[in-house]
């Protein structure tokens, strides 16, 4: 893909892959460029999303994010908490952030997931105003919806390998299935 055709997607919303009684949400901070020029949610090369959905159980095998329709059927999908599509997540600012977190809490209460889980701690803090939230399940909910701050997946978060970030979306699994049994 081209520069000036990731750059004619700045601003870009993508589609959610949503739908009512979903087993987790997954909620990303905003889409990249790539995302908002393909349409596909995390499609840039280097985020690990799509690994990591495979190893930590969530996917019998490792979509591509253009597959990306196909996590409806295990009863998970995705959103972001600021809908337009940047070249870095620091081209928001905190309002927006703020604003995201209020239209990402009232489309979870209308779709009632058992599970929002938000890739980035960070995002999530500014989005709920919970300066002190760390990785794993919060105190939180949105209406009867459980909410989960995962590590981002980008490949720019050093801190966590592939398999560390598994370890961590795969306690989330464990912890939706149950909520199912």
């Amino acid at each position: 893909m081209s520069p000036e055709e990731l750059q004619a997607a700045r601003d870009t919303v993508i589609p959610d892959v949503i739908a009512g009684g979903l087993s987790v949400l997954f909620c990303g901070i905003n889409p990249s460029l790539m995302s908002g020029a393909t349409g596909h949610h995390f499609a840039r090369p280097g985020n690990r999303f799509w690994p990591v959905l495979h190893l930590s159980g969530f996917t019998p095998r490792q979509l591509k994010p253009s597959e990306q329709g196909e996590l409806l059927s295990y009863r998970l999908g995705i959103t972001n908490v600021v809908a337009r599509a940047t070249a870095r997540a620091d081209e928001l600012d905190a309002e927006e952030f703020r604003e995201g977190g209020r239209l990402l809490a009232a489309k979870v209460e209308r779709l009632r997931p058992h599970w929002l889980a938000v890739v980035g701690v960070t995002a999530y803090r500014t989005a709920f105003g919970d300066r002190r939230a760390q990785i794993g399940p919060q105190d939180h909910t949105i209406g009867t919806t459980r909410v989960w701050a995962l590590p981002n997946p980008s490949g720019l978060n050093a801190h966590w390998t592939a398999q560390t970030m598994a370890e961590e979306y795969g306690r989330l699994r464990v912890a939706a299935q149950s909520a199912l049994d």
